[in-house]
């Protein structure tokens, strides 16, 4: 079992990792949580105990299939993104305060939950449906490898996710700049 250590660095990475995550995949991160405390690889805060509870672990798995559907139909996934700005932020924000008793993981869900959705909102311009789909089996993968390397080691978890959020960012930015000078060529050639 990997016990959350008293070292203040690692529950602290675990913390923004799991809060991170539930900014890209709230439902698939509260069943990991669940089922990594219930199959004992990770001993969970008591503000926390509840995630292994078989409604919760029911619920969660239901929800992160709906997810897991709702995030390929382009348009569908953004207005999903839209409605769980609700829900991924305040989970995130729990998670991580759970882990560390701080509140900085409302702000670490927003980031991705905010580079996931302008992400998203730029990939849907796009009129074939291969991206979308790409995309989110890439953000499906992403959550399921973090989160058990964020169980075993969480500080490398969080170097690779601060590493992703750049990479996040830099994509975004590169799409944005290539569909904006798409955009100035059709207008020139329309003119």
């Amino acid at each position: 079992m990997m016990e959350i250590s008293t070292d203040p660095a690692l529950p602290f990475a675990l913390g923004i990792v799991l809060a991170w995550l539930a900014g890209v995949r709230v439902y698939l991160t509260l069943f990991g949580v669940g089922v990594a405390a219930h199959f004992g690889w990770m001993e969970l805060p008591q503000s926390l105990a509840l995630a292994q509870s078989p409604w919760v672990l029911g619920v969660c798995a239901a929800m992160a299939l709906i997810e897991f559907a709702t995030d390929k139909i382009p348009g569908v996934d953004s207005i999903w993104d839209l409605v769980h700005t609700l829900v991924r932020i305040p989970a995130g924000a729990f998670l991580e305060a759970s882990m560390t008793g701080m509140v900085l993981g409302a702000a670490v869900a927003t980031l991705s939950h905010g580079l996931k959705s302008g992400t998203r909102v730029l990939i849907n311009t796009s009129p074939e449906p291969a991206s979308n789909w790409t995309a989110s089996l890439a953000e499906d993968g992403l959550v399921v490898a973090a989160f058990w390397l964020a169980v075993v080691h969480p500080g490398l978890a969080l170097l690779l996710l601060v590493v992703a959020t750049l990479a996040f960012i830099a994509m975004i930015v590169f799409l944005y700049r290539l569909m904006r000078r798409v955009a100035r060529r059709l207008r020139s050639a329309e003119a």
